[in-house]
């Protein structure tokens, strides 16, 4: 009997293969992250980036968003994210050099909003480290207590109510910055109150607000499934708002591919996740849309070319005005691409 092969693995997950759909179609991947560090996930690098950003899919420019990599490690705890910033900005002048390579085109990184105010200084340091590609910062939310989760938000509760973060965020907008997010299902109110609080921030809610899906939730889906879809509707009421699509095949949503002896084929892909992605689209509209491919972190459960064979199944019902808005154009929007 042969051994199990490790999940996230790249022969775990070669073992499936499947032809590229519509190859040409030119792509924005507007969230992915590197890692110089082995953590949980591995170590994440432009090799590694192209690897994945080569592997059949036409995508052209990519997204960096904040995970926390190469923070300075001295210095004023506010300052510390720059190292983020520099770092990125590096790799990305090294991208620029391969024309046949997917470019990184932008990069948000992280400012501690609960500064309020004083969000400026750091943010004007972030321009500088980040060489013409700095566009916005991701402050994230989300917490959980009931000990169900690997990352629970550190065991901070989530800001978005606090004045100070509210103020930091007021200040990052009138610099013409934007704000990504990211939290579970449980914190998808709140957000929703942000949102309708600072209307003049462009805010991208990513990962569908993770509907979860481990633990004590792992029973609760379809109940989750009602509440979520009604939060979706709420929030997409609020114009500021953008939705990346994608996200949904980390460890704490439950689907359980990690665990699985192959990961998924992209029509399993489709019938575990389809009406989340359809329900977005049809609250934001696709203007509004932009699909994601969180890489590394979900390469625990799918390979980069079939998960984008996956979105582009989704995506074949729409107009090819409304998919190239999903593949292409709200990312060049919202990022200034």
């Amino acid at each position: 009997m042969s051994a199990k092969l490790e999940p996230k693995s790249a022969a775990w997950l070669g073992q499936v293969q499947e032809e590229i759909i519509d190859p040409s179609r030119p792509i924005i991947d507007p969230h992915h992250h590197l890692w110089s560090e082995p953590l949980m996930f591995g170590r994440y690098e432009l090799g590694d980036l192209w690897a994945d950003t080569g592997s059949g899919h036409n995508i052209e420019k990519t997204v960096f968003i904040d995970c926390h990599a190469n923070y300075r490690s001295d210095g004023p705890g506010r300052m510390k994210p720059i190292g983020e910033t520099e770092y990125v900005a590096g790799v990305a002048a090294a991208s620029r050099e391969r024309p046949d390579q997917a470019t990184i085109a932008a990069i948000v990184s992280h400012v501690n909003l609960l500064l309020g105010d004083a969000v400026e200084e750091v943010l004007h340091a972030h321009e500088v480290a980040g060489r013409g590609l700095f566009r916005g910062i991701r402050h994230a939310g989300p917490f959980d207590d009931s000990g169900s989760l690997v990352n629970a938000g550190g065991g901070r509760p989530c800001p978005y109510q606090e004045p100070e973060f509210r103020q930091g965020l007021r200040k990052l907008a009138s610099m013409g910055y934007s704000y990504d997010t990211w939290h579970f299902h449980l914190q998808n109110r709140s957000f929703l109150s942000l949102a309708q609080a600072v209307p003049e921030a462009t805010m991208v809610l990513d990962h569908f607000g993770t509907p979860l899906g481990v633990g004590v939730y792992a029973e609760q889906r379809e109940e989750i499934f009602t509440q979520w879809r009604k939060d979706i509707a709420d929030i997409a009421q609020c114009p500021n708002v953008y939705a990346k699509l994608g996200g949904l095949a980390m460890i704490d949503n439950g689907f359980g591919w990690d665990d699985q002896e192959r990961p998924p084929t992209s029509d399993e892909f489709v019938a575990a996740q389809r009406r989340y992605y359809e329900h977005t689209i049809e609250c934001f509209g696709p203007q509004r849309c932009m699909f994601e491919s969180n890489f590394p972190v979900d390469r625990l459960s799918i390979s980069y070319p079939v998960l984008w064979n996956g979105l582009k199944k989704i995506a074949a019902q729409y107009s090819a005005d409304e998919q190239h808005a999903m593949f292409y154009g709200t990312a060049a929007k919202v990022y200034r691409i």
